[in-house]
């Protein structure tokens, strides 16, 4: 990506309602060139969709959780259908696969912390191939909402 392609990005993770005719007037180039300069980015997968962000509170999510999940036995199918079943749950908001000690990070949003406990008991406890999980309840999260490139730390001579 070049410097255009990083404040196209920039810009559009500011705010991606923005049409293509302000995108190209605040970078100072032509519509056509912003809207193929767009495309090619969604192309080559650099923008993968524009997305609403919405209160989990309003959608009676108001308690998140994230839950470190170990497997009985850390192989690829019990992985891959771990990862398939809890990335289906409705509680749950994202699902990590990790190194370490425990397998597994559920990120979870739920009505309250009876509807936590529920989860874990009556969703997680029930499946073999959970050896164990460990909850931490989130009280406040605060996201970045515009990433920047990172530089390479090896360049290229």
């Amino acid at each position: 990506m070049d410097e255009l392609d990083v404040e196209i990005v920039r810009l559009l993770q500011t705010d991606a309602r923005q049409s293509n005719r302000e995108l190209a007037r605040k970078l100072g180039i032509a519509p056509s060139t912003c809207l193929e300069r767009v495309r090619t980015l969604t192309r080559r997968g650099v923008i993968r969709g524009y997305h609403a962000d919405i209160s989990l509170a309003a959608l009676n999510r108001g308690v998140q959780g994230l839950v470190a999940v170990k497997l009985r036995v850390s192989s690829r199918p019990f992985i891959d259908a771990f990862q398939e079943f809890a990335s289906r749950l409705p509680e749950v908001l994202s699902v990590f696969v990790i190194s370490g000690d425990d397998d597994f990070v559920l990120h979870v949003a739920v009505q309250d912390l009876d509807h936590l406990h529920a989860f874990l008991i009556d969703r997680l406890s029930k499946r073999r191939e959970v050896a164990g999980f460990r909850t931490s309840v989130v009280f406040q999260q605060v996201g970045n909402p515009v990433l920047d490139r990172l530089d390479d730390p090896h360049p290229t001579p």
